[in-house]
């Protein structure tokens, strides 16, 4: 396996310097900015809209991996890729045509994702896998940050990673959801590929030194 993408979620960054937490995770060896949307509808939480996304862009370098936990993706998705978005996970059932959605976050020059709670079939979503450049597979319910990891899901990575080997498709495999140094190594050895973390770097003392003991435990130190 290549070396592994981490990519902190800003979801458990400190806010009031949010510049500062970006530029330090990225600094420390981050790979991705990973920003989670949430409409208080499809979720019962609050986040964030483009112009955050939009400020994000003007401070890093990093690609920017939009989570869209939104009921109107249809409609807000090219605002998000207008701000910088550069991936945008979907949830399947929050549009009626999927594969027309997926399609369109393409058209407009961003990488195409969907996101799988922990609840649905691998098999709901394989139809989908021909619009996607990355499937994200959720290891805790969406809606608020700091969950307990749901190993449960792991079984589920795995027969991702079959069919995509199998098939020989080209996408990437994202977890997320309580991952954190001392489990990393499940989900990498399952098949992930691109790991969000929040709480287990955002809330540790040394982004750079918890980062680097994450590689270490899946041997790409």
């Amino acid at each position: 396996m290549e070396s592994i993408k981490i990519a902190p979620s800003i979801l458990s960054a400190d806010f009031s310097r949010l510049k500062d937490e970006i530029q330090t995770v990225e600094a420390a060896g981050a790979d991705w900015l990973h920003i989670d949307v949430m409409d208080g509808h499809f979720v019962p939480n609050i986040t964030v809209g483009p112009v955050v996304v939009e400020s994000v862009r003007k401070v890093t370098k990093m690609p920017l991996d939009v989570h869209l936990m939104i009921t109107d993706p249809d409609k807000y998705a090219p605002e998000f890729i207008k701000a910088g978005a550069d991936w945008v996970s979907i949830h399947p059932n929050t549009t009626k045509k999927l594969s027309e959605s997926l399609q369109k976050i393409r058209e407009l020059g961003a990488k195409a994702a969907i996101a799988v709670n922990p609840d649905i079939a691998i098999e709901n979503v394989e139809g989908s896998f021909p619009d996607i450049d990355m499937i994200l597979m959720m290891t805790v319910f969406p809606g608020f940050a700091g969950q307990a990891f749901i190993a449960d899901v792991l079984p589920q990575i795995e027969k991702v990673r079959s069919k995509i080997e199998k098939e020989k498709l080209p996408i990437l495999i994202e977890a997320d959801g309580g991952i954190k140094a001392d489990n990393i190594n499940l989900v990498v050895r399952a098949g992930a590929e691109v790991i969000v973390s929040g709480s287990g770097i955002f809330k540790t003392v040394s982004y750079s030194d918890t980062i680097r003991r994450m590689r270490q435990a899946v041997g790409q130190s």
